[in-house]
């Protein structure tokens, strides 16, 4: 088969970690045909959907490769113009932020989708599924939160709890998350910064203690749990356990809460045209769902030796069939 995935620019990707790189690593040895491109490399023209991409080959890696921060790891043929329609899967893997050139091209996929291209995930679900908001469909799953613009809301949220945590919206990778604290003096200002006097919506969350034991990864590969969560564990000092903010990644078998949500969310979200979804789950309490581009894949398979890329290969090559 033939696999186009959109990604950030790959001469970026740090190998050692990075969960798209893993995929492509699955696929090739598979035996599928790896394409590459960046959303800007769509267009639409003449009521058709076509993209820029370029046949990519993996390079084989001498010993100890992947510890270097940029290892030379693959060869790029020349950028060619093809309907997305050619290929048998199209890849969303675009990191967040979903803003609105990410939106457009999501649309963009969509239109391609109905011209008959299979694109993961599904670009509808993509715009549907903030990966902050999403959580308010499972209530029961989720700690005391908070949706809205007002300062003095938020601020009778902290009151309330005593301590809370707030997010952006468009966030991701920990930036721009604050642990705000009812006799912090510098209170106001948080929540002045974090909804700008009103003008920007924010999620408030109670804050959950479980947080020093680690923020924990849960993936959902086409509509099955995969059996070991990556916690991410804060730094000392630090109430963030995100690895781009400096948390320290520990894989684990999923414990019975763990189970108990993903079994309730895998089949609703994969319904959805969801291949690959990301929980985050604090204690017992899911915090977010992750659908951009959900990370954690190498973490688990170096630690556990599950075999998450492949899982996700298998899956990708039934919907494929489908």
């Amino acid at each position: 088969m033939e696999w186009l995935f959109i990604a950030d620019p790959i001469a970026g990707f740090q190998i050692r970690k990075d969960s798209t790189y893993a995929m492509m690593q699955a696929a090739h040895a598979a035996g599928h045909r790896l394409y590459v491109a960046e959303p800007s490399d769509l267009a639409a023209e003449d009521g058709q959907v076509w993209v820029t991409a370029g046949a990519l080959t993996l390079q084989p890696l001498p010993l100890g490769a992947m510890a270097l921060k940029s290892p030379r790891w693959y060869s790029l043929a020349d950028p060619q113009p093809r309907r997305l329609v050619s290929f048998d899967a199209v890849l969303m893997r675009k990191d967040p932020p979903v803003d609105l050139e990410y939106l457009y091209a999501t649309l963009l996929l969509e239109q391609a989708a109905r011209e008959g291209a299979r694109v993961f995930n599904r670009p509808q679900a993509l715009r549907e599924h903030n990966e902050k908001l999403a959580i308010l469909e499972f209530p029961a799953f989720i700690a005391d939160t908070l949706v809205c613009s007002a300062p003095a809301r938020l601020r009778k949220f902290v009151l309330k709890h005593r301590i809370a945590v707030f997010k952006l919206l468009d966030g991701m990778g920990g930036a721009s998350i604050f642990q705000a604290r009812a006799d912090d003096p510098n209170l106001s200002v948080i929540i002045e910064t974090m909804a700008r006097f009103g003008a920007r919506t924010v999620m408030a969350q109670a804050y959950i203690p479980e947080i020093v034991e680690g923020d924990k990864r849960v993936l959902l590969v086409g509509g099955e749990v995969v059996p070991y969560a990556l916690a991410r564990i804060p730094q000392p000092g630090e109430a963030r356990g995100n690895l781009a903010a400096g948390g320290r990644a520990e894989a684990r078998p999923l414990t019975a809460a763990d189970r108990r949500i993903a079994a309730h969310l895998a089949p609703r979200l994969h319904a959805r045209g969801l291949l690959l979804v990301g929980l985050d789950i604090i204690g017992d309490h899911l915090t977010e769902i992750n659908v951009t581009s959900p990370t954690c894949f190498r973490e688990i398979m170096d630690q556990t030796g599950f075999d998450v890329a492949g899982l996700f290969v298998r899956k990708l090559e039934e919907a494929c069939r489908t």
